[in-house]
């Protein structure tokens, strides 16, 4: 009988000693890159960051030839925009520009729109626009504005 009441006590240590498992790991949240920072994830906030190397490179080309970009390669040079920076691929978004003499379009499309992928939108009025249900727009809300 004590054997038993014995066996039965380091039995029950052992199973409190036991770690139970982690619950699983829940996804991060986004930690702002600066004061302000409009962004909802990681991958959004390097969208944004392209979109204003775009938006500037476009001031210093217009300021240089007396219009904007008619296609991204033309800015190729202009700030900090590099030959690679043509490529439309940018990770989880997709760039899509369209070029006028008086104006540029430049977009962001998520390959996956939800709250942390949203779609992006900017013209040369220097405001970038967002969106988590459908292609950003110049209705779209603005979530950061720029004054070059």
């Amino acid at each position: 009988m004590i054997f038993v009441f014995f066996l039965g006590v380091c039995t029950l240590f052992a199973q409190e000693a036991t770690p139970t498992p982690a619950p699983a790991a829940q996804a991060s949240a986004y930690t702002p890159k600066f004061h302000g920072d409009p962004a909802h994830s990681d991958s959004e906030a390097a969208a944004l960051a392209y979109m204003r190397v775009v938006m500037r490179a476009e001031v210093g080309f217009n300021k240089q030839y007396g219009h904007y970009a008619n296609a991204l390669a033309q800015l190729v040079h202009s700030g900090t925009f590099t030959q690679r920076m043509v490529n439309p691929d940018r990770g989880d978004y997709t760039v899509g520009y369209k070029g006028k003499k008086d104006n540029f379009i430049l977009t962001m499309t998520p390959k996956m729109l939800d709250a942390q992928h949203r779609s992006l939108y900017a013209e040369n009025d220097g405001k970038i626009h967002a969106d988590d249900a459908k292609a950003a727009d110049a209705n779209s809300e603005v979530i950061e504005t720029h004054h070059w």
